[in-house]
């Protein structure tokens, strides 16, 4: 069984929940296409990663879940830093650029991982954090994500939660398994209690 990203549940609502996510580190690729296909146009060069494709020839284990976010532009420095998918015309149609990311195990820093060799293959510390998640089952569909990403936005303003941040979506399942028991996720990260957000307690 794959090994899953350790979180910690700060609080369960009726649509979502707060976890608290530890720091981590993701071996990531930039790659453009539409949202159902960057996580495929990735995925062999991030198998390939911890596969041994790397400096130290290690295999890395797989660690579920497979995330995706729309690539951020570069802009001035601000606060609060806010990410957007880059629209990309090719032969009449719209695609974006997404970062599509393996979470590697438990334990790994950003100096003990194996550095990539292929140049396309990044690994990006992300500080612990706190975040909003909903689950759901189904297709890989860009309308399902943004169906559901909308019931998240309203169910957190209903709750007193306030975003920052580009969503992330997560992938726990490979293509091959029935579509209908996929896991899905989206994780929206919160501004911490006392920073500008909503204190709440945990339960």
């Amino acid at each position: 069984m794959t090994d899953q990203q350790p979180y910690q549940i700060v609080r369960s609502f009726d649509d979502f929940e707060v976890r608290r996510y530890p720091e981590h580190v993701l071996a990531e690729v930039l790659v453009e296409g539409t949202f159902e296909d960057a996580s495929n146009r990735a995925f062999r060069y991030l198998f390939a990663y911890i596969s041994g494709e790397n400096q130290a020839s290690h295999k890395v284990a797989m660690t579920a879940p497979v995330v995706q976010e729309a690539a951020p532009e570069k802009i001035s420095m601000t606060a609060p830093v806010l990410q957007q998918g880059v629209e990309v015309q090719r032969d009449g149609g719209g695609t974006s650029k997404f970062r599509v990311a393996f979470v590697l195990p438990e334990g790994f820093t950003i100096e003990s991982a194996p550095w990539p060799t292929n140049p396309n293959v990044h690994l990006r510390t992300v500080p612990e954090s706190l975040a909003a998640v909903v689950r759901f089952n189904g297709r890989w569909s860009a309308a399902r994500y943004q169906q559901h990403l909308q019931s998240l936005r309203i169910a957190l303003r209903e709750a007193g939660l306030a975003s920052i941040g580009a969503p992330r979506f997560a992938r726990f399942d490979p293509p091959f398994k029935p579509w209908w028991l996929r896991r899905n996720e989206i994780v929206l990260d919160l501004v911490e209690p006392g920073q500008g957000g909503t204190g709440y307690s945990s339960t």
